[in-house]
């Protein structure tokens, strides 16, 4: 987890505020306790910065915002890209080369090959804004699933991006007047509901979305949709039924059938848990003791030997049927995994 913000005067007018930009930034601390990064444009139009938290390449080299060997792209990123080595050994053979063994290095030179189409190349969880001074203009995208965060508040002049709502609630200029859609939805919902926030003037960036902004504007379009990829993959939406409730179309039992599709499963859950542990330092895993993070923690541990657990136990629940902590324990030994659950005192 880290916090990127960014600011770009697209209209041409005034300069970029470097103090409200480092407001923006270190109002996500949290984010990224590990370093902070700043940088302005010599024109002062637009700026970036970065709050990290280092999970890969830890050395200075992964720092941000990051440049190409020219200077002529800079990129803030927060999230993980799984099949960044793939796309490393990619680029590589077409000439590129590489300063850092950090993933954020691979969206600089992805960009470069292959523009804003880059994001059909990704596999992973993200959010980033990458500047391209030969166009004159801010790239930014948000992963298809919407796991990592990002905002936006436009001015009509003036593009603010950032990880978090908080962050933008800083800038002066952005209208913090409440938005009715957004507090409806949290009163019926529990949450606000995307692309709505609880401010009038900042919106959430739509999962599987990408921004642009340049002289002539601000430009959003989709480029992924989870809802449409389902719909698509499922038989039913293509008069397609050949097997009903594990049998087949001809009413007769289907085992092998159902064994092909657990093992299938298997074989998908294990390749994304896989990609999932690209990191170097360790990597934990909240153990609920339910049945999905039981199955993720099975399958993690066949995998690596550095993973680690962690329950939260409530007091009140403690000795009841409600108390996780006591089944953790037990699938935690079972896969031979580190686990200090503790309830709180």
């Amino acid at each position: 987890m880290c916090g990127i913000a960014a600011t770009v005067r697209y209209g041409k007018r005034g300069p970029v505020d470097r103090d409200q930009l480092c407001a923006m930034r270190d109002g996500m601390r949290a984010r990224g306790p590990d370093d902070e990064g700043l940088w302005v444009s010599a024109n002062e139009r637009v700026g970036l910065a970065h709050r990290r938290l280092s999970i890969i390449d830890l050395s200075p080299r992964g720092a941000q915002p990051m440049a190409n060997g020219d200077g002529s792209l800079r990129v803030i990123y927060n999230g993980e890209i799984y099949n960044h080595q793939s796309l490393r050994d990619e680029l590589e053979a077409q000439g590129y080369q590489f300063q850092s063994d950090s993933d954020t290095e691979v969206l600089l030179h992805l960009y470069a090959e292959r523009g804003r189409e880059m994001v059909h190349d990704l596999r992973g969880m993200y959010a980033f804004a990458l500047w391209d001074a030969e166009r004159e203009g801010l790239f930014a995208a948000r992963d298809p699933y919407g796991i990592k965060p990002l905002y936006v508040a436009d001015t009509g002049r003036t593009l603010h991006v950032a990880s978090q709502v908080q962050a933008l609630r800083s800038v002066d200029e952005v209208d913090t007047r409440k938005n009715p859609a957004g507090h409806v939805g949290y009163f019926l919902w529990g949450h606000v509901p995307e692309p709505h926030t609880l401010y009038e003037g900042i919106r959430a960036v739509p999962a599987g979305h990408t921004v642009w902004a340049d002289p002539d504007g601000v430009q959003e379009r989709p480029f992924a949709s989870i809802s449409e990829a389902l719909a698509d993959a499922d038989p039913a939406s293509q008069g397609t039924h050949s097997r009903t409730n594990g049998r087949a179309s001809n009413g007769t039992p289907s085992t092998t059938d159902d064994e092909a599709v657990q093992e299938e499963l298997r074989d998908a859950l294990l390749d994304t848990v896989r990609h999932h542990l690209v990191a170097d330092v360790d990597v934990g895993l909240f153990l609920s003791a339910g049945l999905d993070s039981a199955t993720l923690t099975a399958l993690a541990s066949e995998l690596t030997d550095r993973l680690r657990t962690v329950t939260l136990g409530f007091e009140a629940f403690r000795g009841t049927r409600q108390d996780e902590v006591s089944g953790a324990e037990r699938l935690a030994e079972r896969d031979e995994i580190a686990h200090p659950p503790e309830h709180p005192d």
